[in-house]
């Protein structure tokens, strides 16, 4: 037993160093700011998706790490969105392809995006009450819920983004001994019967073409993605989430480029005159404050700590 502990620690320290590494290498190397932080949101991301695959190798109570998603959000609004959720990933990748390919993305009318924003609250909802709407709960099946059994299963579309490609489980998809998987692929089997294989492959290629004509296309209507920091609008909560964006008004000139480069099209940064940009859709990718060409005008701060913030990037850095 100790022996299989400290091949594990030892692993995780690998893994770790790997990725501290990573990390080191694209602030110190990567000399284009415009895409520094880009960089190091992917490499994050690939970590990211290694983790929760390694994770999935042990028995976890699904149902605790659905709160723990959820309470993040309350702390540090959508920044596991933006920078840990495999599916979030996958989108991007498209993303990059789309770009090898010089396609251009098309933008939703912002109607329809903010109501889609609004949508994954009503998602969120319904997967949460519909256990106890299907069926009266027998209080001995509460246990069942950390796995997601029994009337509790519906709950287990909450983690669907976490799936990887590579799971390793028995996967919709094996080739030699590697299974492949796919998001929410596994809540259409259970739910769609005699029709699960042409629902989810119908689902698959609407949200890869999706997903390469829109950006970041599922994140906008994305029920784990429901952000709770709304609370922040009443009083006594203006501090929820304490991870945020900061704008200074008097260093703003109206440029849009925030606006234009934000993968979900979030206006906020844009429009609000100044200090705390107050939106739940933001998913704190911090593409707005990497492009944003005036120096210190949008910082992400940490509380009051300021962790980055923006710099002209059109003049030649005095410390590079």
């Amino acid at each position: 037993m100790a022996l299989v502990l400290v091949g594990e620690i030892l692993k995780l320290s690998i893994f770790a160093g790997l990725v501290i590494a990573g990390i080191l290498t694209i602030l110190i190397w990567k000399k284009n700011r415009t895409y520094r932080i880009t960089y190091l949101r992917l490499l994050i991301q690939l970590a990211s998706v290694v983790a929760i695959f390694y994770l999935f190798t042990y028995p976890i109570w699904l149902l605790l790490m659905m709160a723990i998603i959820l309470t993040m959000t309350i702390v540090l609004g959508r920044f596991f969105c933006g920078w840990l959720c495999p599916f979030a990933l996958y989108m991007d990748l498209l993303s990059i392809a789309r770009k090898a390919t010089r396609i251009r993305y098309r933008n939703l009318p912002q109607r329809l995006n903010v109501a889609l924003h609004k949508l994954r609250y009503a998602l969120l909802i319904f997967f949460l009450l519909l256990p106890f709407m299907l069926t009266s709960i027998d209080p001995a099946l509460y246990p069942q819920a950390l796995f997601f059994a029994g009337p509790f299963k519906p709950l287990h579309v909450i983690l669907a983004p976490l799936i990887p490609l590579i799971v390793p489980w028995k996967g919709h998809l094996v080739i030699g001994n590697i299974n492949f998987s796919y998001p929410y692929l596994q809540e259409i089997t259970n739910y769609a019967s005699d029709y699960a294989a042409v629902v989810s492959l119908l689902f698959v290629t609407l949200t890869v073409i999706g997903s390469i004509i829109f950006r970041r296309m599922w994140c906008r209507f994305c029920p784990t993605g429901s952000s709770l920091a709304i609370i922040n609008h009443f009083k006594g909560f203006k501090w929820v989430p304490i991870l945020h964006i900061n704008k200074d008004e008097e260093k703003c000139t109206k440029c849009g480029i925030c606006k234009r480069v934000c993968p979900v099209q979030v206006t906020e940064v844009y429009d609000q005159k100044g200090g705390k940009i107050c939106t739940s859709m933001c998913t704190l990718c911090l593409r707005c404050v990497e492009m944003c060409p005036e120096e210190n005008c949008l910082n992400v701060k940490m509380g009051r700590k300021t962790l980055f913030k923006s710099r002209n990037w059109l003049e030649p850095s005095k410390i590079d």
